[in-house]
């Protein structure tokens, strides 16, 4: 699934597809917020994504990815 994290004082959106239950993010994503933690993502590539909790503006969680098109790997 694709997530979009808008982070403050930023003019670009973190975007990655991930293979976590939304469920998982949500969670995840709730308790940066609320315990000022930062919030730690791992991408379907296996990559790290940490931003901190306190400077989340909004995170959009997309449904499941689709197959792509094209050269991208």
């Amino acid at each position: 699934m694709e997530i979009k994290i808008g982070v403050q004082e930023t003019a670009r959106e973190v975007v990655l597809d991930s293979e976590q239950a939304p469920e998982d993010v949500t969670a995840a994503v709730e308790a940066a917020i609320a315990n000022g933690t930062n919030l730690t993502l791992v991408d379907d590539r296996g990559r790290t994504i940490i931003v901190p909790g306190s400077k989340i503006a909004y995170v959009e969680i997309g449904a499941a990815s689709k197959g792509r098109v094209g050269f991208g790997g």
